[in-house]
């Protein structure tokens, strides 16, 4: 792989796993950052489980895929951040317009597409 789209994907597995953990273990940190207002411990499990569990998740498969050359942990990473990106499109159409929400759109798409094309240039080499 390309050592800018290595680059890429590192910065990209960093950003997921400072979120992860922020999720997972300072989960009342994260209330701001997600505009979510939990509701006692129910909702402080679910920040540290949906929130936390998706971006760990994904940090473990794209830091499996950097490790052993295996891009193909990158499109099922790819996959989340593009149906997180359409939960976002969905919202801006069925609850209206909210600028707050472009930034991390914008985010999440460029994730999606810097690891799709890291797993297309790895695989045609």
């Amino acid at each position: 792989m390309e050592l800018t789209l290595q680059v890429l994907v590192s910065l990209a597995t960093l950003m997921l796993f400072g979120l992860g953990v922020m999720s997972m273990f300072a989960p009342a940190r994260m209330v701001t950052n997600f505009s979510l207002e939990p509701h006692g411990v129910a909702g402080l499990s679910s920040i540290r489980s949906v929130y936390g569990g998706l971006f760990l998740a994904s940090v473990a498969l794209l830091v499996f895929g950097l490790a052993a050359g295996q891009t193909q942990s990158f499109l099922a990473v790819a996959l989340l951040m593009s149906v997180v990106a359409f939960g976002r499109v969905v919202s801006l159409i069925a609850d209206g317009f909210d600028k707050t929400v472009v930034p991390p759109l914008i985010v999440e798409l460029a994730i999606a597409g810097i690891l799709v094309t890291a797993h297309l240039q790895q695989n045609s080499n």
